[in-house]
């Protein structure tokens, strides 16, 4: 498939927007139960989606509903009362602790670490603070016993979904639209200013580059990736597999950015005053 390129542009660290980033660091969800209940039964729904994790040595899938699959693949609206679950595993290691692969390259499934849920029901928002609101949509965390984990992050649950509102906030519905290019090829351009996104990584950490240079990162996983610079709300659009963004940099300085969906992911752009 052809890659897209997403373009924006970045003024160093005095970044715009700053009410913003602000209005969504003061805001939270506590942690503990709410309304969205153990979803019990989650295993006998649709699995759309499977997605191994080497920067947490996790195997996870996703499940939802026969009626949500139908809704998304048509293009409609995904239906009130939805549930989907992410079902996060433990993948088995070797005695070097490397995650053990199959005979088709993925990870294999240990021990069920956690079972992670999303509920959109009418008017469930409305106990959610504006800034950080995903439409219905509410959030939690559940060990695999069905209790509800007291410590999880809700808040980075709406935050991260937050800029996804024309997906219904879903920051994988081509997953779930059955429209995801698992068989893209990654084709990196080739040039200095270029990042790689291979194993939940980016390759190099670290870039130098000029101010008023690109850069260009390049999604080879099967799984979308997001750029997102760290203390302010600048992102890329989501990026597929094959795909690619482009931002410049104008301005001298360093500037840190994580995967906006997986924050464990993280580099930097050290970008020097012009010559």
């Amino acid at each position: 498939m052809a890659v897209k390129r997403v373009r924006w542009v970045v003024l160093g660290t005095a970044l715009a927007g700053a009410g913003v980033a602000g209005a969504l660091a003061q805001a939270t969800v506590a942690p503990g139960p709410n309304k969205l209940e153990f979803p019990q039964g989650w295993e006998r729904g649709v699995l759309y989606a499977t997605v191994d994790r080497p920067d947490t040595k996790q195997y996870r899938e996703f499940y939802t509903s026969a009626e949500a699959v139908k809704a998304a693949r048509d293009g409609k609206p995904i239906p009130d009362g939805t549930v989907i679950t992410l079902a996060a595993y433990a993948a088995k290691v070797d005695a070097e602790g490397k995650p053990v692969k199959d005979a088709n390259g993925r990870f294999v499934k240990d021990k069920l670490l956690a079972v992670n849920s999303m509920q959109k029901m009418k008017g469930w928002g409305d106990d959610i603070p504006a800034a950080l609101r995903n439409g219905d949509w509410i959030y939690q965390s559940f060990s695999p016993d069905g209790a509800p984990n007291d410590k999880a992050n809700l808040t980075a649950c709406y935050q991260c979904h937050l800029p996804f509102a024309k997906d219904d906030y879903l920051t994988n519905l081509a997953k779930l639209a059955g429209t995801f290019p698992s068989q893209a090829v990654a084709r990196p351009a080739g040039g200095a200013a270029e990042v790689a996104i291979a194993g939940f990584a980016f390759g190099p950490g670290t870039l130098k580059v000029n101010a008023g240079e690109k850069v260009t990162w390049v999604n080879a996983d099967d799984t979308p990736h997001q750029i997102s610079i760290v203390g302010g709300p600048q992102r890329s659009e989501l990026m597929l597999k094959g795909q690619s963004a482009t931002l410049q940099f104008d301005a001298a300085g360093n500037i840190a950015y994580i995967c906006g969906l997986h924050p464990t992911m993280k580099g930097t752009i050290e970008v020097a005053a012009k010559p």
